[in-house]
């Protein structure tokens, strides 16, 4: 059972005042406006941000059916009259306070992870090696933030008697508040890198900042070594926890734990092992050096807090691979899949479910769901609690997969359906299930779940485009924290959203609150609307031809010839429609298209009629990006102030004015007027240093060749081998963007950690590539661009730029979209 706690009893926990009457029992922890399930028993925090603010939310909320909220603002309450508002100074501090109290009555143990990298994969490796024999509890995904521990530990529930809490930091004081939640016994700490490393001075300092996390810890876990830097950590944590008891593990040097790599190994790592518990041996099923440390961590911690030797390398030898984001993917018969391995447990399914419900477009929602497996309940009160949260989320057709889905399914709704197994689903498998649904499949591994996901998905070939959405997000308030309090924001979600998918997109820029959404033309705009997208739309280049569906849409017009004037004045006047909001587009020296200043005496009569109301004038910077053509682009910053001034003066009202693109707001701040224009640096290219590529392109080996000295690769013979070569084929070419001038080794692709350049001519669906000396198989992954090969890199090698690349890449390629 979920512990509760009744909000006066929350106020005295975090030294607040109790505002209202409500008297519920509080189970269920939100933060986030778009997640929160309407039911009684959720406590909504008001938390304060750089771009949001919960108590903006709190009228919304409400009309949901919220009704307990953790504030450090009242409302007017009169409009609340059966809810209650614990008041606190700080929100943040006040939840950290109330999951402090939980912690301080859980009777069970407490682990807590740090360290620069593998936190949450050596987390999910221990869950995976001893749930089933502990009842465990660790925290979702990467919550390891001062809201995400907190959130974590008060998601522990009574029947645990492990949680594994994970915690991380970017600058120091932040540490001491998280052990004050988590109060851990054991402590584990994975290595010290420079992730996070520039709010600290030396990796000392965050060494020392880390460790505080420990200082109540009997145990501590970590990974020494023979090497001057192994012995200097092991020294210094013995240093600074010398009332705790230390234990090490090393790959080269004497340790309690001493791990050794088998040589020989095809497939996987052998690691020969000498524990306390004694000596064995076990294969784990990768060999990188990352995965291979941090799965060391999970035995190490699992054999430490007593679980048997056998079953531990019964399970390491069977660990799977983490994912950490949930896969968005284009499904047949106009569906929208939801691709979750991630979390096989309860609060797994339930987030799973918010980002179901986020996929506005589609209102029938469905979920193929396998048996749960190892959660620490029983089997009756887990497929009750799925039942009732099913119900709370919405869901409007359940499939159930396995033997205990078929034992409870009383439990759910008469018209779901239920399967012994995933071959029995697709044997009888009915694709009219997903016609315009948003489709969440969510199994246990074993059940192979993939098959299902291969045969819903629309298919298109191996080769994709990967967006990762919360890097945009991130980018987004990168930009968004470089503009003035007031400022608003209009991106460009054109041409796709420069590749990356125009509904997507702009579902992810509406749920953050982005002011405008801008599309090049009135077809796009359309498809925003009927796929729920109600934000303001600029459309830059209508055709007066398409006013009439534009008004129906709700659709503003960027207004830049008097003949575009002319024509929605005729059918505003038609309709008898007044007010009509448009875009003034001012030429200030890009001269593509706008009015010049000897045009606005004879533009600002026409404005002045009843049809219209100027929202906004602007401009384009033609050169905003090159600091040699600063000078120029001041002068079209002065020319936009005065014609702007002097329109929205013979007007008589205040209008918007925006100038600025992605470049123009790192380089102008003083030209931020009322608005600005994100284009492609939502995208993660431009200068600023916080930014992070959103898209990464890539595809997979379709076949490897050996090729002898002098023969030729390639139309028009343009590759020869000078010497015996490798060559791989990739199922990529110039219809899918890769463009024709990266061929003949001007472009190169990624493949296992090496940049390997282009050989012949790029043909219409594949390319060849010199691999030479390297060992690659069918199958191996290749970067085009992304996290490894900057689109801009790929840009200059094909004497173009990064928009090109970007907004070349056709539908045909499929887009995956990757979510915390």
């Amino acid at each position: 059972m979920n512990h509760s706690w009744t909000l006066k009893e929350i106020c005295r926990h975090t030294n607040g005042a109790l505002h209202g009457t409500n008297q519920e029992r509080i189970t269920t922890l939100a933060f986030d406006s778009r997640k929160v399930s309407p039911t009684p028993d959720t406590l909504f925090v008001a938390l304060p941000g750089e771009q949001h603010d919960g108590h903006r939310y709190i009228e919304e909320l409400y009309k949901l059916g919220i009704r307990a909220f953790l504030v450090s603002r009242l409302p007017g309450l009169s409009g609340y009259p059966d809810a209650g508002f614990c008041l606190v100074d700080d929100t943040t501090g006040g939840l950290q306070q109330l999951a402090s109290a939980w912690r301080g009555v859980f009777t069970g143990e407490v682990a807590a992870i740090t360290g620069s990298n593998g936190k949450t994969i050596v987390k999910e490796w221990i869950y995976q090696i001893m749930n089933g024999h502990f009842a465990l509890h660790r925290s979702p995904k990467s919550y390891n933030s001062q809201i995400g521990v907190p959130l974590s530990v008060w998601m522990i529930q009574e029947h645990h008697d492990l949680a594994v809490i994970e915690a991380g930091i970017s600058k120091p004081g932040e540490m001491e508040r998280l052990e004050g939640v988590i109060a851990p016994h054991i402590g584990l700490f994975t290595n010290l890198g420079s992730a996070h490393q520039e709010n600290f001075v030396s990796l000392q300092e965050k060494l020392e900042e880390k460790l505080k996390l420990f200082r109540g810890c009997r145990k501590i876990i970590f990974r020494s070594g023979s090497d001057p830097e192994g012995l200097q950590l092991r020294e210094f944590i013995k240093k600074r926890a010398s009332e705790a008891e230390t234990v090490d593990w090393s790959l080269e040097g004497d340790a309690p734990y001493q791990y050794r790599i088998e040589a020989g190994e095809e497939v996987g790592t052998g690691i020969l092992a000498e524990t306390p518990a004694g000596s064995c041996s076990f294969r784990l099923p990768f060999g990188d050096d990352a995965s291979i440390e941090n799965a060391l961590h999970a035995f190490t911690f699992s054999l430490e807090m007593g679980l048997p030797v056998e079953v531990a390398v019964e399970r390491i030898e069977m660990l799977e691979p983490v994912s950490m984001r949930m896969e968005i993917l284009r499904g047949i018969n106009g569906s929208v899949l939801i691709n979750d391995a991630y979390n096989s447990d309860i609060r797994g399914l339930s987030a799973a479910l918010d980002l179901l419900n986020q996929q506005e477009r589609n209102r029938e929602r469905v979920l193929i769901l396998s048996d749960l497996l190892q959660s620490g309940l029983k089997d009756q009160e887990l497929y009750s609690e799925i039942a009732r949260l099913t119900h709370q989320k919405g869901i409007t057709r359940f499939v159930g997969i396995g033997p205990a889905m078929m034992q409870h399914r009383d439990l759910f709704p008469p018209a779901s359906r239920f399967f012994a197994d995933t071959g029995e689903f697709l044997k009888q498998l009915d694709r009219t299930l997903c016609r315009d649904s948003s489709v969440l499949i969510k199994g246990s591994r074993k059940f192979g779940f993939e098959r299902i996901t291969a045969e819903l998905q629309l298919k298109t070939h191996q080769t994709l485009l990967e967006i990762d959405l919360n890097a945009m997000a991130g980018n987004l308030n990168h930009y968004r924290s470089l503009i003035g309090e007031g400022v608003k924001t209009m991106v460009m979600v054109k041409a796709l959203s420069y590749g990356s998918g125009n509904v997507e997109v702009a579902s992810l820029l509406q749920y953050h609150q982005v002011d405008y959404l801008a599309v090049a033309f009135i077809d796009e705009g359309i498809d925003l609307r009927k796929a729920g997208i109600h934000l303001p739309i600029m459309v830059m280049n209508p055709d007066p031809s398409g006013y009439g569906q534009m008004i129906d849409f709700n659709l503003e017009p960027e207004l830049f010839s008097f003949k575009g004037v002319e024509s929605l004045y005729s059918i505003l006047r038609y309709r008898e429609i007044e007010r009509y909001p448009v875009h003034i587009k001012l030429d200030t020296g890009m001269h593509r298209l706008g009015f010049q200043e000897e045009d606005l005496d004879r533009l600002i009569p026409l404005l002045m009629r009843k049809a219209f109301r100027v929202t906004t004038v602007f401009s384009h910077l033609a050169a905003s990006d090159e600091p040699a053509h600063d000078s120029f682009t001041l002068q079209q910053i002065g020319r936009f102030e005065k014609a702007a001034g002097r329109l929205s003066e013979s007007l008589e009202i205040s209008v918007g004015r925006h100038l600025l693109n992605s470049a123009g707001i790192e380089r102008f701040p003083q030209a931020q007027f009322q608005m600005v224009r994100l284009g492609i640096g939502l995208h993660g290219v431009g200068g600023g240093k916080g930014l992070v590529p959103s898209s990464t392109y890539k595809t997979s080996i379709s076949q490897v060749r050996g090729v002898e000295k002098g023969e030729t690769i390639g139309y028009s013979r343009s590759g020869k081998a000078a010497s015996d070569m490798l060559v791989a084929t990739i199922p990529v070419g110039y219809a899918d963007g890769m463009d024709r001038r990266l061929g003949n080794g001007a472009g190169s692709v990624w493949i296992n950690g090496v940049a390997v350049p282009t050989i012949g001519n790029i043909c219409m669906d594949m390319t060849m590539i010199d691999v030479t000396g390297m060992k690659v198989a069918e199958g191996d992954g290749v970067e085009l661009f992304g996290k490894n090969l900057a689109v801009k890199e790929v840009a200059r090698w094909a004497g173009t730029i990064p928009y090109e690349i970007l907004t070349s890449i056709p539908e045909r390629v499929k887009r995956v979209y990757l979510q915390e």
